[in-house]
């Protein structure tokens, strides 16, 4: 709802030439395992390609093979001011959740500028929790720009209509997957969303109302069911109007196992050699992205003295 989906109609209305990247340097940032990065880097590979997304139509790239996107970052981080990074929430939450504070999560923002301004981007699909990052990459462009000349342009920001979706068991919280528990995965199989809707928290009132402020755990599932009917949370309410919790948890996890079968379907398409056929097409399309990076970070050296 935040990503994937907003990707392939973005791509497919016609109207954009999309760059999808795999942020697997960003994800060094909590960083596990070789094994571990390499299976989530081939996952998240072909989570993009059975949701839709399609070389034909976009570039599909890894950002470790474009070097363009470090150095650019490396350029930037001299006209970052500390403070601009030392105000991020997000780093705030990564550090109070306890990852531990290297100088990579703290400078974090400003490789997603690089990645964002490498490709001289007009508009970034991202879910709000990254408009702090984004006004940052705009703070950044406007910099540059003044103080080297005309070069990036300011990127503006589209959400899709749910631009973040709530933990299940905690709804004060976004869902995220280091919470597995409060996360419903794409490849979730149909008993496993069961459960998790089941025991997906709520509150002790009885009938289903949307008030986000208020009731924040009925009000996430109202906005999970709306998006997949494509409908609005007051629509869904009128539905179930005068209905209890068991009956739309139960509707709701029907509904989720539903819509992401033809997901799930092309993911087992995949599967025959998936890993040597998904990286292939991200090598293919990291050659196109790394030859208009290096201009644009040509451009940027010449801009600045470099070269």
């Amino acid at each position: 709802m935040g990503a994937l989906k907003n990707f392939v109609e973005l791509q497919n209305s016609g109207k954009y030439d999309c760059f999808f990247v795999i942020v697997d340097l960003h994800s060094l940032t909590e960083y596990k395992s070789k094994k571990e990065l390499e299976k989530n880097t081939e996952e998240l590979m072909a989570s993009f390609l059975a949701a839709g997304l399609s070389p034909k139509k976009s570039t599909l790239l890894v950002q470790s093979q474009i070097p363009a996107h470090a150095n650019l970052a490396w350029i930037l981080n001299t006209i970052t001011p500390m403070g601009e990074l030392e105000r991020m929430t997000q780093y705030k939450d990564k550090v109070s959740r306890g990852i531990p504070t290297t100088a990579g999560l703290f400078d974090y923002p400003v490789l997603m500028a690089a990645d964002i301004l490498i490709y001289k981007s007009a508009i970034v699909p991202v879910g709000d929790d990254q408009d702090q990052h984004l006004e940052l990459t705009r703070t950044l462009a406007r910099s540059f720009n003044g103080k080297f000349g005309k070069t990036f342009l300011e990127p503006k920001v589209v959400h899709t209509k749910t631009p973040r979706v709530m933990s299940l068991d905690d709804p004060t919280k976004k869902m995220s997957k280091s919470s597995p528990a409060g996360c419903l995965f794409l490849t979730d199989t149909p008993d496993i969303i069961r459960k998790k809707i089941s025991r997906a928290v709520t509150d002790s009132e009885t009938t289903i109302a949307y008030a986000p402020d208020s009731r924040p755990g009925i009000s996430n599932l109202i906005t999970i069911y709306a998006e997949f009917i494509e409908a609005t949370p007051n629509d869904v309410v009128k539905k179930y109007q005068n209905k209890g919790y068991a009956e739309f948890k139960k509707d709701l996890a029907e509904l989720i196992i539903k819509k992401l079968e033809p997901f799930q379907k092309n993911m087992k398409k995949l599967s025959p050699e998936r890993s040597r056929r998904v990286t292939e097409i991200f090598k293919k399309g990291s050659v196109i992205a790394n030859k208009i990076a290096e201009k644009t970070l040509a451009e940027v050296k010449q801009k600045i003295g470099l070269q």
